[in-house]
């Protein structure tokens, strides 16, 4: 069944509201075993009712959100009706509904509420307990030669979610008539690209009959996306990590950092942080980690040349003949958070973030990383991330997390 999905709003344009429609509704929507084939966003107005039409010659299934309102842009009811041809009416208990909202907040409805009240004769009205606008659902046998269901959903997130359960599930199962759900597993891997599995096991992937395969890149880090029946993802998966297993971060959709928590919560450890170049941006995202508390107690930025030596015991002499960026201020920071914390396991990360700082030597996107563990060993590692600030730091404190996972998982 094609399920086509259309936004309205100005603002989701401009980029001054962000559109996580198409994101929310296609994690429920594969929850029943359906999938959005395609999403269009078009701005307030009558761009809605070209896009409409569009979406009509193709889809089984249109949701649409947005544009129930009671002002002069709002006009999906009034798409709905030029694109099928159907006539719009005010329907008495919908009104009812809407002056009932008003009236319990002690509040006079404008006339423009009235708006909202109107609906294509045949469909039926979707309640909305939380907001003036009633949903529509306009069954395929009112659209003519296109038998395309419609669905007319409010544009905010609290009125759109409890409506889509109540309203939207119960309708699209009847017409989908799944009877069995793919499953999906997603592998989270690091230090790896999409073009070494495309090398390495995307042709004996798709030798997996029924496997539905796919990739997400993302900084640091790719997504393998297994979708299919349950012995098939487990071949899918085997396959993986007999190629790939040193790599693999989870399989439950939990991210590095949570992973790096939860072995170090498994092993009974503490970890420490001593950060230049990334300003504790892995300190952050260990703590953005609900329970991080019994396993990260301590944090050190210590941006500058001073800091590193006052605070972490770095050598003064060590800092002026090699540099901040180097290899023995690398291993001396984590060796030094190591003591001072008192903790099990310590990273450390100095480099030149740029876009100026670089020397033919060391050019800008240098790092050094050290991870010091208490039983004395101490692994230092040069890399090179040549990318923006952000970009940079980001890039610094996903290596930086994948080294304490490396240690932790031995």
């Amino acid at each position: 069944m094609r399920i086509e999905l259309l936004t309205t709003g100005t603002e989701l344009l401009l980029g001054t509201t962000q559109n996580t429609h198409g994101a929310w509704l296609g994690q429920e929507l594969f929850k029943i075993g359906l999938r959005i084939a395609r999403q269009v966003t078009v701005p307030d107005g009558p761009a809605v009712i070209e896009a409409m039409h569009d979406a009509a010659e193709a889809a089984d299934v249109l949701l649409v959100t947005g544009g129930l309102g009671p002002t002069s842009d709002d006009l999906t009811r009034e798409a709905v009706s030029e694109v099928f041809g159907v006539e719009l009416l005010e329907d008495a208990a919908a009104l009812g509904t809407i002056e009932k909202f008003f009236a319990e907040r002690g509040r006079e409805m404008a006339e423009a509420n009235r708006k909202q009240a109107l609906a294509p004769v045949g469909a039926d009205i979707l309640p909305n307990p939380n907001g003036t606008a009633p949903g529509l659902y306009v069954p395929p046998r009112l659209t003519g030669d296109r038998q395309c269901a419609v669905f007319l959903l409010p544009g905010p997130p609290v009125e759109m979610y409890p409506m889509y359960h109540a309203e939207v599930v119960p309708r699209l199962e009847a017409l989908a008539g799944i009877e069995a759900v793919p499953g999906m597993l997603e592998l989270k891997f690091v230090g790896i690209g999409e073009s070494d599995f495309h090398q390495g096991i995307d042709d004996a992937l798709e030798q997996i009959a029924g496997l539905e395969v796919g990739y997400c890149a993302r900084l640091g880090e790719v997504d393998l996306r297994l979708v299919g029946a349950p012995d098939v993802i487990a071949a899918g998966r085997e396959l993986a990590l007999a190629q790939f297993g040193k790599q693999l971060v989870s399989d439950d959709g939990s991210s590095l950092e949570e992973t790096v928590v939860r072995l170090l919560k498994a092993r009974g450890k503490f970890v420490a942080t001593a950060e230049s170049c990334t300003g504790g941006l892995i300190a952050t995202r260990l703590t953005d980690v609900p329970g991080a508390s019994e396993v990260f107690g301590y944090g050190f930025v210590t941006y500058a040349n001073e800091a590193k030596r006052d605070v972490l015991g770095v050598s003064w002499d060590d800092l002026e003949k090699h540099g901040a960026v180097s290899e023995p201020v690398a291993r001396q920071m984590a060796e030094g958070a190591l003591r001072v914390s008192g903790a099990d396991v310590a990273v450390a990360v100095t480099g030149i973030a740029g876009p100026a700082g670089g020397s033919e030597e060391k050019p800008v996107g240098t790092v050094f990383l050290a991870v010091a563990e208490k039983d004395g060993s101490t692994k230092v590692v040069r890399q090179m991330h040549p990318r923006g600030r952000a970009a940079f730091r980001r890039a610094v404190s996903q290596s930086a997390l994948e080294m304490v996972r490396r240690v932790l998982a031995r």
